[in-house]
């Protein structure tokens, strides 16, 4: 309103924020039930547009960001996730988790996976939550090993298992590939051993079960390359069920000293990528029982389950508020109506 004495006064309304044609309840309703489902389904169901969602999930989620405490982040996970179509720079995120036992949620979410990304994601963290991580858990993306190495010293850096199990599948599945590729081209009979052979050989021994597990035993009888990988990826498996780091260690360098020997180049490679990070390997053993590999990945697949959820966001910044919004378990305003 406009006074005489005092000219234009803007006073503020409780129930509205700046221009915003939606109350704030509305759009604590609107982004509440916008992690149930997807945006435009909530939009049709309450009778309103996919712009009001939209915007009602940003208000949520800048207001959660701005009034979220990062007090008591000792374990700390880093990852990348590819998203969107294509294999360009920026449809890879860096993201980065709390993996404490007692909260597990979104931290940091950036694009591309380099340095400066990281980098960036720590600062905006602040330093100190970076000075007081006792663990970090990543794979062996070397600038994130980098990164992590320069500013975060003073934590316990583990290695992600699941990564390293999948580069043992990879290895066994390349095995597979060149060896099926030379028996047909040569026409020997025993290419047909390794006919429906890739989904048996990837999963673990223990879950091979009936004729899967009767094609797996034939092949290894049959000595073939593929047998001997595939065997040497289930060997490499007892690794994890020790308690010594001593006798961790010994049982890679014993299973390295196999797989070099192997004569099975994609076996090789791993053995050695695994002595360049033996350190960090057995860190996971200094760390067993205070920190749980496994959420980064459990996490990971929450990430893919919104993407997918929402048949691909056609901006960065629409996914990266359904990342905050699903994931970062951010504070909620206390609005002044609640619906019934």
């Amino acid at each position: 309103m406009e006074c005489a004495e005092h000219g234009v006064i803007v006073e503020h309304i409780p129930w509205s924020e700046g221009k915003r044609p939606v109350t704030c309840a509305m759009m604590g309703f609107l982004a509440r039930w916008a992690r149930r489902l997807s945006w435009r389904e909530t939009a049709q169901v309450f009778q309103s547009n996919w712009e009001a969602v939209y915007r009602s999930v940003e208000w949520f989620v800048q207001w959660g960001l701005a009034h979220r405490e990062l007090k008591g982040v000792e374990a700390m996970g880093v990852d990348e996730i590819h998203w969107g179509r294509g294999l360009r720079a920026d449809n890879f995120l860096t993201v980065i988790y709390q993996i404490d036992a007692h909260c597990r949620r979104l931290l940091w979410v950036g694009k591309r996976r380099s340095k400066a990304t990281l980098r960036r994601g720590l600062k905006s963290l602040g330093p100190e939550v970076v000075q007081g991580l006792r663990f970090v858990c990543s794979d062996m993306w070397k600038p994130y090993l980098q990164v992590i190495a320069a500013q975060a010293g003073q934590a316990l850096h583990v290695l992600d298992r699941f990564h390293i199990t999948s580069h043992l599948n990879q290895a066994v599945d390349q095995v597979r590939r060149a060896e099926s590729s030379r028996l047909r081209e040569s026409n020997e009979a025993r290419a047909q051993r390794l006919k429906h052979m890739r989904w048996p050989l990837l999963r673990r021994g223990t879950r091979v079960r009936g004729r899967a597990r009767q094609k797996l035993n034939a092949l290894l009888a049959s000595k073939l390359a593929t047998g001997r990988a595939w065997e040497l990826k289930e060997i490499f498996s007892h690794l994890w069920k020790y308690k010594s780091v001593i006798w961790a260690g010994a049982f890679l360098d014993y299973w390295c000293f196999r797989a070099i020997r192997s004569r099975l180049e994609p076996m090789k490679k791993v053995a050695r990528m695994l002595r360049t990070h033996e350190e960090l390997l057995l860190n996971w053993f200094r760390a067993k029982g205070e920190i749980s590999a496994g959420a980064v990945e459990g996490l990971n697949n929450k990430v893919r389950v919104v993407t997918r959820r929402s048949y691909g966001f056609r901006t960065y910044e629409a996914m990266e508020l359904a990342l905050y919004h699903t994931l970062g378990r951010l504070p909620e305003p206390e609005l002044g109506h609640r619906f019934c």
